[in-house]
């Protein structure tokens, strides 16, 4: 059977749904399910290229079938390293067919971070796009693990190895011995080690997710999924499961780019989540782009915080769409609290306007706590303290990890999120503040510790700090403080360009301070609360 279709033979109308699927126990279930119910009806549209249902779960089981005749096995990895392509999702659901597992590569990383991710994982085989070859060849020789590399390519033309990887495959069934325990899906979030962590996923975990935060999406018959969010990021991993969870066809775009969102929207789709940088984008970019989006009927946002002007500007200019608030983490699989559409357009007729600051309630399975972070008590509701989550969606831990697995999950299963925040009377969670000392700018999560980690390589830095500080843009952005050796020199250009050359870009401080020396308490930890204080002063929200 060719990959691509025309789709015409697909029929015109169908029943929605035709029968009721049964209820998902692994991630590739409702991909089975669609595949025998509505073979013929469109499922993924990349560039050019679409695939029926039957056509997305032959490739799938290709896949699932040439993995394993390379040896890959229950309990083993594999890694993706490319920007947006169906082929990652095609890898997560056939290696976890077989009881393996994806790790999926943030291919905005420089050479040595790529260098670590792939080596903690594991990953007997790695997925490559063509673009992304010339940093695996530059560190090709510190990659021992790694028996084979197959090389993906944007079309998907003459030469693509991976699609002769899968014409030469021979389709498999679903592993007899996978459980649901068994981890599908990993994804490499900032650690407490200044590198990054492994968070492992489990088909429970996944199919949790995907059934829990269901309400609020309200996918139907005509509606098309736009997958925008990058597959590294859990926003993009998990949320292209709801449109194959529903049968509804996904226009997936390569990167989350003003001319690729606006292709996918005129291709059809009206249902997304995207982080709030965009939404500022297209408000900014004049009528025609604002006219363009308001065919959306679902604008979910999250990943970062959604400044009040610019959500009262989005809802003003698009009465017609339902906007969806997400908080959550990796951790979790994704969401665990939403805004729903109907909270947002009551909140002012009911006379609580300022739960579009809030992060809405829980979603079903997850219960929240505040808990007080010295002495571990719960707190009443309004007292502000850390949010604890426990759900089934919790991850199996960090990889390679386990004691910074026990630090944030408690034996009775709760996980410490390090973000601090109250509840109100009515279940509503406002999310202020962080114990961890993270960055979230334009939904990518940032780890000082790493960066500083960076920073303190250079030959004239004696100690550095870095805080996340207010962008209109990007919610935060990166910034360091500096003290130098005795005798030393830099500017804050050189020092900038200094960790340009070994860190991904958006992991970079946009600004530097030179100061004389950082603010430390009695026992020498660095204040970094003085240090962000004067640019968060007289906010709403501290993060």
């Amino acid at each position: 059977m060719s990959p691509d279709s025309a789709l015409a033979d697909a029929p015109a109308h169908r029943t929605w749904p035709p029968a009721q699927p049964p209820e998902p126990t692994y991630v590739d279930d409702r991909l089975n399910y669609w595949a025998e119910a509505t073979p013929d009806a469109e499922a993924m549209t990349y560039g050019d290229r679409t695939w029926t249902w039957a056509q997305f779960h032959e490739r799938v089981h290709r896949a699932a079938g040439g993995l394993r005749e390379l040896g890959v096995a229950r309990g083993d990895v594999v890694g993706f390293l490319d920007k947006n392509h169906p082929a990652c999702v095609e890898i997560s659901m056939a290696a976890g067919s077989i009881g393996a597992a994806n790790a999926i590569v943030n291919w905005r990383m420089a050479g040595d971070e790529v260098d670590y991710v792939v080596n903690d994982s594991g990953a007997k085989i790695l997925f490559v796009g063509t673009e992304l070859m010339p940093t695996v060849e530059a560190i090709r020789d510190r990659l021992p693990n790694v028996e084979k590399i197959i090389t993906v390519s944007p079309d998907g033309g003459e030469g693509d190895e991976y699609e002769a990887f899968l014409a030469g495959s021979i389709t498999c069934d679903d592993g007899p011995d996978v459980v649901e325990d068994d981890v599908c899906l990993i994804l490499y979030s900032s650690g407490t080690t200044g590198h990054p962590k492994g968070v492992m996923l489990t088909h429970r975990n996944m199919v949790s997710h995907t059934v829990n935060s269901h309400d609020g999406w309200a996918f139907g018959p005509g509606d098309k999924s736009m997958v925008a969010m990058p597959l590294f990021h859990v926003g993009g991993s998990s949320y292209v499961l709801f449109g194959i969870h529903d049968g509804i066809p996904s226009v997936m775009t390569r990167e989350p780019d003003a001319g690729s969102l606006a292709g996918a929207i005129l291709a059809g789709a009206n249902c997304t989540f995207l982080v709030p940088a965009v939404l500022a984008q297209v408000l900014q970019a004049g009528p025609d782009a604002i006219k363009l989006f308001s065919a959306l009927k679902i604008y979910t946002y999250g990943a970062s915080p959604m400044p009040p002007p610019l959500l009262r500007a989005a809802m003003e200019a698009w009465p017609n769409t339902d906007f969806m608030q997400v908080y959550g983490l990796t951790e979790v699989s994704g969401v665990a609290t939403h805004l729903l559409p109907d909270e947002h357009r009551n909140a002012e007729v009911e006379g609580h306007p300022e739960r579009l600051l809030s992060a809405g309630r829980a979603i079903p399975g997850c219960e929240l706590r505040i808990v007080e972070p010295g002495s571990l008590t719960e707190l009443p509701t309004g007292e502000a303290g850390e949010i604890w989550m426990r759900t089934p969606q919790l991850m199996a831990g960090y990889l390679n990890k386990p004691d910074a697995t026990r630090e944030v999950i408690t034996e009775d299963g709760w996980f410490r999120t390090g973000d601090i925040g109250h509840l109100d009377a009515d279940g509503f969670l406002y999310v202020s503040d962080r114990l961890k000392d993270m960055i979230i700018s334009g939904g990518e999560t940032i780890y000082s510790p790493e960066v500083e980690r960076v920073l303190s390589e250079h030959p004239a830095v004696a100690e550095v700090a870095i805080v996340g500080v207010p962008d209109e843009k990007w919610g935060e952005s990166v910034k360091g403080f500096v003290a130098l050796k005795e005798g030393a020199t830099a500017t804050e250009e050189e020092i900038i360009a200094f960790a340009r050359e070994r860190l991904a870009h958006y992991k970079c401080p946009r600004s530097v301070d030179v100061v004389a020396a950082l603010p430390r308490s009695p026992t020498g930890k660095v204040l970094k609360r003085e240090l962000r204080a004067p640019y968060w002063e007289g906010r709403d929200r501290q993060v």
